[in-house]
């Protein structure tokens, strides 16, 4: 299966725990060149390795964002036990942490200053197939 084409979907992670999903949404500022300078910065070569290992240190073991347009929907998976809250804030205070914020808020459509977790708002459930 071709992984890179979105009509045939995405292989998702096994961990051999059981886990939780979060989901959030952000916009990015409506403006082709910078939506094109953002992909950059989160491709495979451009992103910072410092906010992928603090990602992980803070207890997530996955973390997707796709795009339509300028509206972007993140996924992150985590162990069931895994406290929002209080990884968030252990994040915000990882080395490099603050710089990528300032950095990718020119591309988004948020306050300056903006932590990672005032940007993305948290988005509610409201159907799976009930079983």
């Amino acid at each position: 299966m071709n992984t890179n084409n979105k009509t045939s979907g995405y292989r998702c992670k096994e961990y051999g725990i059981p886990v939780k999903r979060y989901c959030q949404t952000m916009d990015l500022k409506n403006d082709p060149e910078l939506i094109a300078k953002y992909k950059e910065a989160h491709d495979r070569y451009h992103s910072w390795p410092e906010i992928r290992e603090g990602i992980k240190s803070v207890g997530i073991l996955e973390m997707e964002i796709y795009i339509l347009d300028n509206h972007l929907f993140m996924i992150v998976e985590t162990p069931v036990d895994f406290d929002w809250d209080s990884a968030m804030a252990k994040l915000a205070t990882l080395p490099r942490q603050a710089e990528w914020e300032d950095y990718v808020a020119m591309f988004q459509q948020c306050k300056p200053g903006s932590t990672s977790d005032e940007k993305w708002q948290m988005m509610e459930r409201m159907f799976y197939l009930y079983e």
